[in-house]
Order: structure tokens, then C-alpha cells, then sequence
């Protein structure tokens, strides 16, 4: 539970349950449609352009990884926005943006999305060193990759992870 009383959880199921508290930081994960093929390079800056331009607005991306298949994203919304509207606004700018510049057809993201509340720092930096160590778990012989993000307090996202200071320390549920 909420260590704060007046924090309200909320719960709703669509075919995944997705849970909300203002405040709250969220891993979320969501996938290609199933006959969409591997996002290109082009594609994948698309992405995560989109991911980092409401950055500090609407929300605070902490990190994110831009893969072939699939995009996990590690932030906290803001209160006026609700995440379901965030990620909507990811998915859909993205699918646009993807069928317009690269003659996409059809869906081009699955319709349901993974997310999680980040219980405790514990979890925060298990969750970021997960996003950005999975480029290199899918390729162990790549050397860089640029769609993956981390940021600190105070600095641009960026791929390299300092676990020597807390970046979320509010204990959650």
C-alpha cells in the first residue's frame, strides 16, 4: 500500500492488468505486431525521438531501449497525464510516423502494453540496468548501440549507468 494514505491506487484490466498511483515510476515494455518486420535503424531513431520528446514535460524518462522488436521504457508521468495517454501517444505517433516515412503497413505495435510499478530503488536500478544492458544481452558482439538512454538527475539520457547514487528512492507498494 501506498505509504502516503491520500495516494490512490487504481486498478483496471484490459487484457493485461495495469495498475496507477500519481507518483509512481513504471517499467513498461510493449512489442511489434507479430507480422511486422525488425525495426531498421532509421526506424529505431524514430522511436526513440519520440520517447525522449516530452521529456521533462509530461514526463521524466529515466531510461529506455529502442530494440528490433520491442521498446522498454523506465519513467515517471506527470500528474496531468495519465500513462495510458502517454504510451497511447508513443504508439500511435510512432505507427504514423513509421507507415508514413518507411511505408509500414497495417499495425505496426501490438495493442496491449506490459507495465509495473517500480516498488522500491532496489527495483528502479534493476529495471534500468535491465534496459540497458539488453542490447547487449540480444548481441554480445556489438560495441555501441545508440537507442538506448539513461539519464540523471540534471544530465541528458545517455548509455552508461552509475549506481553509486539513487536515482528514485520513494518506497512504493
Amino acid at each position: 500500500m501506498p505509504e502516503n494514505q491520500d495516494e490512490e491506487l487504481t486498478i483496471y484490466k484490459r487484457r493485461l492488468p495495469h495498475w496507477r498511483m500519481s507518483g509512481a515510476v513504471y517499467f513498461i515494455t510493449w512489442r511489434l505486431f507479430p507480422t511486422q518486420p525488425e525495426l531498421m535503424h532509421d526506424e529505431r531513431s524514430v522511436v526513440a525521438s519520440a520517447l525522449k520528446h516530452f521529456d521533462g514535460s509530461r514526463y521524466e524518462l529515466f531510461a529506455y531501449v529502442v530494440m528490433h522488436n520491442h521498446v522498454h521504457v523506465l519513467i515517471e508521468a506527470r500528474e496531468k497525464y495519465p500513462l495510458q495517454s502517454i504510451v497511447h501517444s508513443w504508439k500511435s505517433y510512432t505507427a504514423n510516423s513509421l507507415q508514413r516515412s518507411f511505408d509500414r503497413k497495417d499495425r505496426i505495435w501490438q495493442d496491449e502494453y506490459f507495465d509495473r510499478i517500480v516498488r522500491d530503488e532496489e527495483e528502479f536500478l534493476q529495471k534500468a540496468q535491465y534496459i540497458l544492458n539488453n542490447p547487449w544481452k540480444t548481441w554480445p558482439e556489438i560495441e555501441e548501440y545508440q537507442w538506448v538512454g539513461f539519464k540523471e538527475a540534471g544530465t541528458e539520457a545517455r548509455p552508461t549507468i552509475h549506481q553509486d547514487r539513487p536515482w528514485y528512492t520513494k518506497k512504493l507498494p
